[in-house]
């Protein structure tokens, strides 16, 4: 599966709901499931970003589909970053010769 990396920030929608964040955030657990994903991390942060979200999914397809029914409940808005391991970066190096 590829992973990804979510950036996430809370709507107005969203942050007046703050109390209820942990809880979406395992219904969107859930949710990935269903669409065959996996969440392996879930970080509130400080900065830029108010939620980062770590992500395994099969395929580009399952991720979108995935990003927009969480940004369609109108809590967040979320940007969405393709992931490399160490193993698939070295990968992709062999095959830049």
């Amino acid at each position: 599966m590829a992973t990804y990396v979510m950036l996430a920030n809370f709507t107005e929608r969203g942050i007046m709901n703050v109390t209820n964040t942990a809880q979406r955030a395992e219904e969107f657990k859930l949710t990935a499931i269903r669409h065959g994903a996996a969440v392996r991390q879930t970080f509130w942060t400080l900065g830029q970003y108010d939620v980062v979200v770590i992500v395994e999914a099969p395929d580009e397809m399952t991720m979108t589909a995935l990003g927009l029914s969480l940004n369609a409940l109108g809590f967040v808005r979320t940007q969405t970053l393709r992931a490399f391991s160490e193993t698939e970066i070295q990968t992709i190096i062999r095959k830049m010769a």
